[in-house]
Formats: structure tokens, sequence, C-alpha cells
């Protein structure tokens, strides 16, 4: 690796208000995120690498309890038992577990944010009152069982049925063939003594479609009960302290009140009613209403996004590769590559972690009542599924490249980076498959579009489609209003800096959203009515939906990003914070770039001078990168790696003062290299 070079545009001044970048980071919630890292510095909730599957499963179990004797789960449940009835809250707490162990994280949400959250939101006080105290208290562990060995993401299509049966008032749930066993349920194959359990309510030979029924697994002995079919998954590639399993049910046999009824009832002599009467509506509504787990899987992502980034760059820092230029090894993170590798990646977190704050603002709404109607309710499903998968993916990306940049270090388990990057595998795929997640978005977005014309005339679809056709010779001339700049200034790497400010990043992402969108729909209109060519049109255009979809979720994170940065008052953190957000919003108009000259949004001149801003943003940032990764409050028993713990500028210095030593004795053995050059130069 080449030696680093000296960066004339580094600023003097390195303080950045620490603390009150903190305060943004955690948010709206910070106190209860504090709360939770002050819970977790405890060691009895930490990760423990020596044990085996069985042994970490019992552990995470043994956690559970900790977190009821602490009152550290009940935010979200009624005040009448117990509870606070504060959704935000007890999402924010939730997800600080992550750094503890991701497999308490997920196991708790297993039973108090899926199970209990199914029986919560889905059920009735008299189901509340039945079930509620004892999975709070962790007396009823339970399972969440929706996703089946043949359907995932496509709940409505599930095979278990619930059949009811007016000569007993019960419900028989089956399980009709191999393909319709529940599995990779938390708490399945160990643990769960109940489960919430999704089949198709079949009754008076109609299918009502997906609904949710409590089934008892064990009886009071601990033994399953008769039809209960229970297997136990095994190893996995991450998160091997949760007992995932499956489930299936030979002919078993419910109450008819286990039937959680709050959007949809059979009466005792099969009768079925609903308050919505569409049935797709109610299918959304019912499962609109467990859209936490989306809501906790971004937060707890961009979360281990900041941890890695804070190993990384904290032993970039210190470790030293490579002779420099005045004589030391030079430090990793001098090293513009170095810089590339992880800056970027930090902007992106803290854009991801300002706009999870926003998305956790509107669940707590939507949940809390206060803004809850069937828009409101569309919204956060669609924050959902388009936030989720851009945290999840950026977590596996961030933890990789974090792992690769600590060499043979980051791959000790010690360090945490690998076992972190296993965990998190799986939430790419969990509570909805990022790219099923993504087409979700892209169908709102078409939805949205059309609304527009709805209702207009056919002159009035002439006038856009002309409009939009100038509009894209416009922008072939590369952004005219900064078309000058480089005559002007001389300098193509300044009239980016100044031309791709605020206003045209966002002028950029925004545009890129429109005319993707546009342009699929313009495409999607020619199959009029005929529903099989729409299907082909569809399928042909698909790929490039979830991409419109991924650009409108990138938009909404330099968004909330913008906003943190407006709501600083000391200027030089402001500043420090806006190269911060111009990295990530240059990073993206960077990684799409080619659409950006495909579609003349760019001229290639310009275009070619983005890599070299984004490289002079980096090197700005770099007196800067501990504070940044300081100001995401994670301490010592949070962080756990050792090469982040100081060790690496320990050994560093005592490297460097034995050498220096050895040359002061005089008894230091000439260089070879040295003689060589003095034989050639005499």
């Amino acid at each position: 690796m080449a030696a680093a070079t000296t960066r004339s545009d580094a600023p003097a001044e390195t303080g950045i208000d620490v603390s009150r970048i903190n305060e943004l980071l955690m948010g709206t919630w910070a106190d209860v995120r504090r709360q939770a890292r002050e819970l977790i510095k405890d060691p009895a909730f930490w990760r423990d690498d020596s044990l085996g599957k069985d042994e970490h499963r019992e552990r995470v179990l043994a956690q559970l309890r900790l977190l009821v004797e602490n009152s550290a789960v009940h935010r979200a449940f009624p005040k009448a038992f117990g509870g606070e009835e504060d959704n935000g809250a007890n999402i924010a707490g939730f997800e600080e577990l992550v750094a503890a162990d991701p497999s308490l994280q997920i196991k708790s949400g297993v039973q108090w944010g899926l199970f209990g959250g199914a029986v919560l939101q889905l059920g009735t006080e008299e189901h509340h009152r039945r079930w509620l105290p004892g999975i709070m208290d962790l007396s009823i562990p339970g399972a969440f069982a929706m996703t089946e060995i043949g359907h995932g993401s496509d709940v409505a299509a599930v095979g278990t049925t619930a059949t009811y049966d007016p000569d007993t008032e019960e419900f028989v749930i089956d399980t009709p063939f191999r393909a319709a066993t529940k599995e990779f349920l938390g708490n399945a194959a160990l643990h769960g003594i109940a489960a919430t359990v999704f089949a198709q309510l079949i009754t008076k030979g109609v299918n009502h479609g997906v609904h949710c029924f409590y089934v008892p697994l064990r009886d009071e002995d601990g033994n399953d009960l008769p039809g209960i079919g229970r297997e136990d998954d095994g190893l996995k590639g991450g998160l091997n302290g949760i007992d995932n399993g499956r489930l299936s049910f030979d002919h078993v046999r419910v109450p008819r009140t286990n039937l959680l009824n709050k959007y949809g009832d059979v009466a005792a002599d099969g009768t079925y009613t609903s308050p919505i009467a569409s049935p797709g509506r109610r299918f959304f509504t019912m499962l609109g209403t467990l859209v936490q787990g989306r809501v906790s899987l971004d937060g707890a992502a961009s979360w281990a996004s900041a941890l890695g980034l804070h190993i990384a760059l904290t032993y970039g820092s210190q470790r030293r590769q490579f002779d420099g230029v005045d004589g030391q090894e030079t430090v990793l993170l001098d090293y513009g590559k170095h810089q590339r590798r992880l800056l970027p990646r930090l902007a992106t977190t803290y854009a991801q972690i300002f706009a999870h704050d926003e998305f956790l603002r509107k669940f707590d709404d939507v949940f809390s009542g206060r803004g809850d109607t069937p828009d409101d309710r569309e919204d956060l499903e669609t924050l959902a599924a388009a936030l989720k998968p851009l945290s999840t993916w950026h977590a596996l990306d961030t933890l990789q490249e974090a792992r690769e940049a600590c060499g043979g270090a980051g791959f000790m388990a010690e360090n945490r980076l690998v076992g972190l990057r296993q965990d998190l595998d799986i939430y790419v795929t969990f509570e909805g498959d990022n790219n099923v997640l993504l087409q979700l978005v892209g169908k709102r977005l078409l939805t949205d579009f059309a609304a527009q014309f709805k209702g207009k005339d056919a002159a009035a679809l002439a006038k856009y489609a002309v409009e939009h056709t100038a509009g894209k010779v416009f922008h072939g001339a590369g952004l005219r209003a900064l078309g000058q700049a480089v005559a002007d200034l001389g300098s193509t790497a300044r009239s980016v800096e100044l031309g791709l400010r605020a206003e045209q990043q966002h002028e950029l992402l925004t545009e890129r959203v429109q005319q993707m969108v546009a342009d699929i729909a313009g495409r999607l209109r020619a199959a009029g009515k005929d529903e099989a060519l729409g299907e082909r049109l569809f399928n042909e255009n698909q790929a490039e939906l979830i991409e419109a979809a991924r650009a409108h979720g990138e938009l909404l994170q330099w968004e909330a990003f913008t906003d943190a940065v407006n709501a600083i008052e000391d200027e030089h953190t402001k500043q420090v914070l806006t190269w911060l957000r111009d990295l990530f919003g240059l990073s993206l108009v960077e990684k799409h770039l080619a659409w950006h000259l495909i579609n003349g949004r760019l001229s290639t001149q310009r275009a070619a001078a983005v890599s070299s801003y984004i490289d002079r943003l980096c090197a700005r940032l770099r007196p800067h990168a501990l504070e940044l990764v300081e100001a995401f409050g994670y301490e010592p028993e949070h962080v756990r790696a050792t090469i982040a713990s100081g060790i690496e500028q320990q050994r560093q210095d005592e490297a460097r003062a034995h050498y220096a030593a050895l040359a002061a004795s005089g008894e230091a053995p000439l260089s070879e290299k040295e003689l060589y050059k003095a034989r050639k130069t005499s």
C-alpha cells in the first residue's frame, strides 16, 4: 500500500459538540435507550462465544427472565397489566439489546413483540385478561407461527387451515401437507408452551382468509398436547441462542374463543362477521398491526452498523502499517482507501439512525392512536417496507467491510465483527424478504403516481408527456444552472463542491425516484385492461421497480439527515455534519452515476468530478472520525472488542519506544537497504 498523502484542506479545528450529536442520534426516546444501555452493562446479558448451541439457548432464556425482573420489556403493554402503553419507548429500548447479544434481542422480540403483540393487537380485552399477564412475566413463553416452509413472505397463501366445527364450538387446526408446516419459529423447538397460529379460517364452507388463533402446545406437565408436531431447526448461520423450530398440527382442536377476533369473529352457529367488509383490507389491517417487527429491525440493524464502525474506526486510528513520509509507520485511517472504505458507511449509518427516529415517531403516533387513520397506517407500512431493507443490507455490508478493514484481527471472535455479521444475516429476510418489501413500496409509488392523473383528460396527459420530455432534454445539458461553474472557477472538483450542495443533492435524488416511477408507469400503461399482458410487463419491470423503491428509501434517509444537520446550533459542528451529510448524498450519486449520465442529470465532466470530491470530503472528515464514532455513545461494556479497547495503541507505542531506544543505544543493526543505497550514491 502506498504511503498516505498529506491533505491541505483538513481543518485545523477538530473539536465538535459530541454530546449534541449524541442527543440527536439517540433520538426521541434517548432516556429509554440510555436505561437499556445501562442495564446491558451487566455481563449476564453478554453473548458468550464459548457456549455451544444448547447452553446458549438456555442462557438467553435466563436473560429474558432478567429482563422481566428489571421491568425492561413491558412498556408497550396496557397499564392495567403493569405496562406503560408507550410503544415508541418499547421499541427504542428493545433495539439496544443488539449490543448485548442479537439472540437476546430477537428472542425477546418473539416473546413480547410477536407472540405477545399478536394477542395484544389482534385479540380483545378477554384475550388480554386470559393471556397477557403470563406472556409478560414469561410464565407463558410462546411462538409466533406465521411463516411456513412453502410460504414465507406470502402470508395470504399459507396452507394451515382452521375449520370451524359448530357441533363442538371448536376450530380444528390442521397442517394438510408438509409445505404447510410452520417453520423458523423462535421458541418453537424447546421453550414455547403456546403459539399464535396464522391459518385460513373456514366456516360454513367459506374460506375467510388468514386469521390468528391462540393454540396451547403443552400440558401442565410439559408434554406436547395431542396432535402437536414439534421439530428442532438445529444449528443456523447465526442467532443460535434462539430455539428455532417447526410446528405442525394434526387436527388440533381449540375453543371458538381462541380466535383472536378483533377484526373477524365466528358466532356459535358458524356465522362469520367482521368490522372490515373488504377481505383484502382486513388482511392488510391485521398484518399492519404487527409492523413493529420491521420497525425494530431497522433500528437494531442501524445500531449494529454503528457498533461495527466503532470497532473498525477505533482500530484503524491506532493500527500502523507501512513506512510513512516521516519515518514512522502510517496509521491505517490516514490512507485514502481506508477512509473510502469506512467513512461513507459511517455517513450512511448516521442517515439511517436519523431516519429511524422519524420512522419510530410515526409508529408511535399510529399505535398510540394520536395519528391512527387508514392513510397513516398505510404510510407507516410503506416506511417500514422502504427502510428495513436498506438498513439490514447496509448492516451486512458494513460489518463485512469493517471485518476486512481490521485484517486478521477482525476475523477473531473476540472482536465481535464476525459474530455480529452472522447474527444479522437473517435480518434481511425475516419480517419480510427485503426485495418483496421494496416491491410493496414500488407499488405504492406507482399508485401515488397514477393518482396525479385520476380524472384528468387526454389534453392534461399530453401536456404532462410534453413537459416530461422537455425536462429530459433540459437536463441533458447537465444541470444548466451549474453549467458554467467549471469555466468560471477553473476547477471541476471545486465546481461540484459549490454546485452539488443540499438543494442540488435533493433535486438529483428526488428526480431519480420520479423519473424511474414515471418510466415504469408509462411502460405498464400499455397493458390497459389486459391482465396477462399487465402481469408480463410488471414482471419485466420488477427489478427497476424495486430499484425505484430503494431510491425512495435513500431519499427519505437523506432528508432525515438534513433535518438533523439543521438542528445543530454550533457552527463548526454543523459544518462537520454537513460534510458527513454531503458524503452520504454524493455517495448515492456516485453509486447511481450511470443512471444520472444515461438520463442526462449530470454532464460527463461533472460526473467524473463527483468521486474526487468524495475523496476531499473523506479527508476533511478524517480528523473527526473518532468524535463521530464517540457520538454513538457506546461504552466499553457495550463494545467488548479487544482491538477497540486501546490495546492496539499500547502495542504501537511499545513498538515505537523499542525502536527509539534501540536507535539511541547505538546498538541498532545496520539496514542493508540503507547500505545498498549508500553504495549506489557513492
